[in-house]
């Protein structure tokens, strides 16, 4: 089993003000920021990590704040909507908590499972679930959210495409995922490694107009597997199947692979290790800005660059 994708590991998405989007989701949604770090491939934009105490995959949604960069358009090509699973009966709760905040939301019943729908500041688009299965990890609580209303986890991600087939190939043959059931154009596909963020929507529109990355849209979804051995055999895998991929990148925190599925959504394959607390101890997570080592010698020109957020 443990050489099966094991769900998902994160979710990244990009957002516009640094500030506004610490404290909407650590204030407002009370989820733990778990790293303070800078984008690898542009050291000038800041890397939030946001999850449970520990930072466990499945927990873990991170942003490329990228000041100014505007609002995007969410579309075909794209992940376009995030899945949390929330305590059962605590909609309620979130359905108050978000007026309160002036987020304005929908209610809805997919395959089943009763949700909330509404998006963050700069328009990415959340959903708050109550799972049909019990939810047995362990949330990050704050003095306004306890465990009986903190966001699990991730329940789901979902795709939206122009041709379903294509992708549900890829995600059937290749990540083991196979379809749990169809409502019309949406199809629902589980992993049975793993209990918890192992759904994958899929939304089939041939007339749905592509998407444009910047602020309120995904970049990237990480599918989660064991180490970086058998990272490397769905290396093959991928490539077997038609399609490229990276060679294997280190991010600090794990390894990663990319490829970009046929559809065009950009997927990543992302191991358990390191973790978090490879580089500062669990219980001071988040608090002090962390370079990856080739800007290490540069921190004083990065720091001074980098939006204000305290």
């Amino acid at each position: 089993m443990d050489t099966k994708i094991l769900g998902l590991h994160h979710i990244t998405a990009i957002a516009d003000q640094a500030k506004r989007n610490l404290d909407f989701y650590t204030q407002v949604l009370g989820v733990r920021l778990v790293k303070k770090t800078v984008n690898f491939d542009d050291p000038g934009t800041y890397h939030f990590y946001f999850g449970n105490e520990q930072g466990d995959p499945g927990t873990i949604l991170t942003f490329f704040p990228w000041e100014g960069i505007g609002k995007g358009t969410n579309g075909a090509g794209m992940a376009t909507h995030i899945g949390y699973s929330v305590p059962e009966g605590s909609l309620e709760f979130w359905k108050n908590r978000l007026k309160e905040h002036h987020i304005a939301l929908a209610e809805n019943e997919i395959f089943g499972e009763r949700l909330i729908s509404f998006t963050d500041p700069d328009g990415l688009q959340l959903q708050f679930v109550e799972p049909k299965a019990k939810d047995n990890r362990t949330a990050w609580t704050t003095k306004e959210l306890n465990d009986q209303h903190a966001l699990k986890g991730f329940h789901s991600i979902t795709l939206s495409l122009k041709q379903a087939d294509p992708t549900l190939k890829i995600l059937t043959d290749v990540l083991g995922y196979s379809i749990q059931g169809q409502e019309g154009g949406r199809y629902r596909l589980i992993t049975d490694s793993i209990d918890t963020a192992n759904i994958v929507d899929i939304i089939e529109d041939p007339n749905l107009s592509y998407g444009r990355n910047a602020a309120g849209t995904n970049h990237h979804v990480a599918f989660r597997v064991k180490d970086d051995n058998i990272l490397m055999e769905y290396r093959e895998k991928v490539l077997s199947a038609g399609l490229d991929i990276t060679p294997k990148i280190n991010r600090d925190y794990f390894f990663s692979l990319y490829f970009r599925e046929p559809g065009g959504v950009l997927f990543e394959l992302a191991t358990d290790n390191p973790g978090f607390t490879v580089d500062e101890p669990l219980e001071s997570l988040g608090t002090t800005l962390k370079l990856p080592k080739q800007y290490e010698n540069y921190r004083s020109q990065i720091e001074a660059g980098l939006p204000k957020i305290d």
